[in-house]
């Protein structure tokens, strides 16, 4: 199967808004998902607290984990800036980024503050529990 035969799939699919596609071609075959745009998200809230946080080599140094499986955001919308930013100072109660799981839209909280050294996944990216979501430098 060659790339060119890829990009099709992937335009066949958005021409025709599927959201996932099976193709099997002698003894390749390949899945592709992307993720929908809901026009009324429902917004629930996650504490980092119930995510893993998990201590760094160095002792004021924190990672922010997923709580759930599900589809990374980064803003609230497209045409929104994003949460936040690498070199952002949070604070505790601070929205990180939106994780949509079964179609519930779940804002991510922060319970710790300090500044975002690091965010480890791009926008639109599925993540699985404990896949880590930002990397945090506390306030000491």
């Amino acid at each position: 199967m060659e790339f060119s035969d890829i990009k099709q799939l992937a335009l066949l699919m958005k021409e025709m808004g599927l959201t996932a596609l099976d193709y099997s071609d002698g003894d390749a075959t390949i899945r592709m998902e992307r993720g929908i745009h809901q026009a009324s998200p429902v917004y629930t809230e996650t504490r980092a607290e119930e995510t893993v946080l998990q201590a760094e080599t160095a002792s004021d140094t924190c990672t922010i984990t997923s709580p759930m499986v599900g589809v990374f955001y980064a803003a609230a919308s497209t045409d929104k800036k994003p949460f936040v930013t690498i070199g952002d100072k949070i604070n505790a109660g601070d929205v990180l980024c939106i994780i949509e799981a079964m179609k519930m839209m779940n804002e991510i909280i922060s319970d710790k503050s300090g500044v975002i050294t690091e965010i480890c996944v791009g926008n639109k990216q599925v993540v699985e529990y404990g896949h880590p979501l930002f990397r945090i430098r506390l306030d000491s």
